[in-house]
């Protein structure tokens, strides 16, 4: 979407929905691409198999003005056009959408509020977005999205900008916090939004939501006592920290003593990370952004692996 609202002035473009699969697919239902009239494109379904044939597709259905369904690789007109995995994708393309819409959608994407769209012969409309399954409605298909994950890393050390770097250029939505000078400077310099914290008692200046990971990596876990109850009792996606046995044992008595109750202490993860008891911060960031995207994918309506058989499809045609 933003692709298309970036394009130059006047610009037309497609929109491009994968609404049905058959056997297994590269991409889950509702995966978009967009297409613009001089062909270039954002966004893909195979990795790179059938994306030529999809973008002349769609400079087809701009000239014709006129929706429709396309079946590629298995059952498709395009004998000579197989996908990797032996499958069949069914891709409703819809030109010139409303670069209205589009924008609404993004700027809710932007205020980190959920939003869906209604994909129909006529054109596009803004659904609700508390329906999370991408599927057809009558003569629709609809789509959700989600804002995007963002990451908070809060520590010193090599451990903090290791896990901060490496979420930042995952393409998460990255802020660190950090009591070193050095540490701030060191992330700022990569490219990764750093603040200093001065406080233990000064709290970060953001709202979470529950698109909105946060992992502690303090060594000296003074920091945490003000930090991490609020955390667990803000609308959060994922919270983790790093210590030992003892420290996690002292952890637990703190938040305790901060009257938090089992259901809040419980929606902490520690230790940290899905490689038990590394001591290399490299190998601990991977450990930490890995667990946390694995969440926020868990999460999404939608997955990645193969989703059998098709849904029923009304004639666009």
């Amino acid at each position: 979407m933003r692709f298309a609202l970036q394009a130059e002035h006047g610009e037309e473009s497609i929109l491009v929905t994968l609404v049905g699969i058959d056997g297994s697919s590269p991409r889950a239902l509702g995966a978009q691409m967009m297409v613009t009239g001089d062909g270039r494109f954002c966004g893909s379904f195979s990795g790179g198999c059938v994306e030529a044939a999809i973008v002349g597709e769609a400079l087809s259905v701009l000239e014709a003005n006129q929706s429709r369904v396309v079946r590629f690789g298995t059952g498709s007109p395009y004998v000579d056009i197989r996908l990797p995995c032996g499958g069949g994708i069914d891709l409703l393309f819809t030109p010139r959408p409303d670069p209205g819409l589009l924008a609404a959608l993004v700027a809710s994407l932007d205020a980190r509020r959920p939003a869906a769209m209604q994909i129909a012969r006529d054109g596009l409309s803004l659904g609700d977005p508390a329906e999370r399954e991408p599927q057809w409605r009558g003569d629709s298909f609809r789509v959700a999205y989600r804002p995007c994950l963002r990451i908070m890393v809060m520590g010193h050390g090599d451990a903090l900008t290791a896990t901060a770097r490496l979420a930042h250029f995952f393409g998460a939505q990255t802020r660190a916090f950090s009591p070193s000078v050095d540490d701030v400077a060191t992330l700022s310099a990569s490219g990764v939004e750093a603040s200093l914290l001065t406080m233990r008692s000064a709290m970060p200046d953001l709202v979470p939501d529950p698109w909105t990971a946060f992992a502690f990596l303090f060594h000296d876990h003074d920091w945490e006592e003000v930090m991490l109850p609020w955390a667990l009792t803000s609308p959060h996606l994922f919270v983790s920290a790093i210590g030992g046995q003892r420290s996690r044992r002292d952890r637990l008595e703190m938040l305790r003593a901060q009257g938090l109750d089992d259901a809040a202490i419980g929606r902490l993860t520690s230790p940290a990370g899905l490689i038990p008891a590394t001591r290399d911060p490299a190998t601990l960031a991977l450990s930490i952004v890995a667990e946390i995207v694995g969440t926020y994918q868990e999460g999404l309506s939608q997955t990645a692996l193969a989703t059998p058989g098709r849904q029923p499809m009304p004639s666009l045609l």
